[in-house]
C-alpha cells in the first residue's frame, strides 16, 4: 500500500506514462479521485517537477482540465538498444517515449569495444543530465540470464559483461531485445490491452516472448523466449547457438540465401528485405518457405501458450504479407482442431523498429516510478 505521501501520485503517474497525452480529468475518473483530489496530487508532483500540466482543448462541457505530461525537469532514463549491426542510445522521461540521443553502426565486432563505445555515449548522456537519469535500460540481441548475457549467437559473442553501461548508484536492468519490444507491444502497442499477448519477431533469427499482465514470462533464470531455438527446423543444421534443427535458421535471411543456394550474407536482415522484394519464380519459392516455416512455428506456440493476441515484429509481418498463401495455410494446420474457429488475431507491431527501445525505457521506468525511487527524487529537490 503507498504511504499518503504517494498515495494516489504513483496511480497518476502510472495513467500518464500509459496513456500519453492524458487529461487530468480523466485519470481523475479512472483512478475514482474527485477533481479536488486529483487537482491536489498534481499540484505536489508539479512542485517536484514530476509532471507538468498544460492546458486541454476546450470541449465546451464541462470545467476546464489539463493535459498532464513528463515534466522538462524531471527524471529520465537512458535507455540502450543493442541490434546486430547498429546500436542506439535514447533518453526517455517518465512518459516512456525515447528520444534517440546516439546512434551508429558497429566499428567492431569485438564486445569490449562496442561496449565501450556503448557506455562512453551513456556517460555523455549523464554528464549532460547529472542526477536526473535515474536507471539505465540495454535491450540487447543476446540471450539474457540473470541480467547477464551468456550467449549471442547472432554477434557471434558468448558471455559478455554489460554492467560498464551502467552508472554509479543508478539501476541497471539488461534484457533480451524481443523479450522488450513484446512486453512494449503489450503495454502500449499492438497488443494492448490483452492479457495474454505473444510476440514474435524476426531479424537475424525468430526472438519474442508471452506477456502476461504486461510482464514477460522469463522463465527460471530469465532466460525464457528463445523462441529462435525450438527445434522446429532441420535437424541436419547445426545452429551457431550449439543445438541442432533451431527454428532461426529456416525462416530468416540466412535461410533464404540457402534456398537460393546463394553465399551466407554478412546482414541477413537486408538480404532478407533484398529477397522479399523481388519477383522471380525462384525467390518467390524461398520465401513461401521460409513463410511457411513462420506459420508452422507461430502455431505452435499459439497451442502451447494460449495467447489473447499475437504480434509480429521486424520482418514477421513483411514475410507475412510477402507469402500470405503459404503462411496462412501453414499456420492453419498447425493448430489444433479446436482453435481453428476462433485463432488469436495476428497483429502488425505498430513500434517497428522503435520496439525495443520502448521496451527498455518501460522497464527502466518500473525501476523509477516507486516509492523508494520517488521518495529519494523528492529529497534530491530538498523536499
Amino acid at each position: 500500500m503507498a504511504t499518503p505521501r504517494w498515495h494516489g501520485a504513483l496511480g497518476v503517474l502510472a495513467e500518464m506514462r500509459r496513456t500519453p497525452g492524458v487529461t487530468r480529468a480523466a485519470v481523475a475518473q479512472r483512478l475514482g479521485l474527485s477533481s479536488g483530489s486529483a487537482t491536489d496530487i498534481t499540484a505536489r508532483l508539479r512542485e517536484l517537477a514530476l509532471l507538468t500540466e498544460t492546458p486541454a482543448a476546450a470541449t465546451g462541457r464541462g470545467r476546464p482540465t489539463t493535459v498532464l505530461g513528463p515534466h522538462p525537469d524531471g527524471p529520465v532514463v537512458v535507455a540502450v538498444d543493442l541490434r546486430y549491426e547498429d546500436w542506439r542510445c535514447a533518453l526517455a522521461g517518465l512518459d516512456g517515449r525515447p528520444a534517440v540521443l546516439e546512434a551508429a553502426p558497429h566499428t567492431s565486432r569485438e564486445p569490449e569495444q562496442a561496449v565501450a563505445t556503448i557506455a562512453a555515449a551513456v556517460r555523455r548522456a549523464h554528464a549532460r543530465l547529472g542526477d536526473r537519469v535515474r536507471a539505465v535500460a540495454v535491450a540487447v540481441a543476446a540471450t539474457v540470464q540473470d541480467g547477464r548475457v551468456v550467449q549471442a549467437s547472432t554477434l557471434g559473442w558468448g558471455r559478455v559483461d554489460l554492467t560498464p553501461l551502467g552508472l554509479p548508484g543508478v539501476p541497471l536492468r539488461i534484457d533480451n531485445d524481443a523479450t522488450l519490444a513484446g512486453v512494449a507491444e503489450a503495454r502500449y502497442g499492438a497488443g494492448a490491452g490483452a492479457g495474454t499477448a505473444l510476440h514474435v519477431t524476426v531479424e537475424v533469427g525468430v526472438g519474442g516472448t508471452l506477456v502476461v499482465g504486461g510482464q514477460p514470462v522469463r522463465g527460471a533464470t530469465g532466460a525464457g523466449g528463445e523462441f529462435g531455438h525450438l527445434p522446429f527446423g532441420d535437424h541436419a543444421l547445426r545452429c551457431p547457438c550449439g543445438a541442432k534443427g533451431c527454428w532461426d535458421l529456416t525462416v530468416d535471411g540466412r535461410a533464404l540465401a540457402r534456398h537460393l543456394g546463394e553465399p551466407p550474407p554478412s546482414d541477413p536482415r537486408t538480404y532478407a528485405l533484398a529477397v522479399l522484394g523481388r519477383t522471380g519464380h525462384a525467390a518467390r519459392a524461398a520465401v513461401d518457405r521460409a513463410a511457411g516455416s513462420l506459420g508452422t512455428g507461430i502455431a505452435g506456440l499459439v497451442n502451447a501458450l494460449d495467447p489473447e493476441v499475437v504480434t509480429l515484429g521486424g520482418l514477421a509481418a513483411p514475410l507475412r504479407t510477402a507469402a500470405n498463401e503459404a503462411f496462412t495455410e501453414a499456420f492453419t494446420d498447425g493448430l489444433m482442431t479446436f482453435r481453428r474457429a476462433a485463432p488469436p488475431p495476428l497483429r502488425t507491431a505498430a513500434l517497428g523498429d522503435d520496439a525495443a527501445l520502448h521496451g527498455a525505457a518501460a522497464t527502466a521506468l518500473d525501476a523509477v516510478l516507486t516509492e523508494e525511487s520517488l521518495t529519494a527524487w523528492a529529497r534530491l529537490r530538498g523536499a
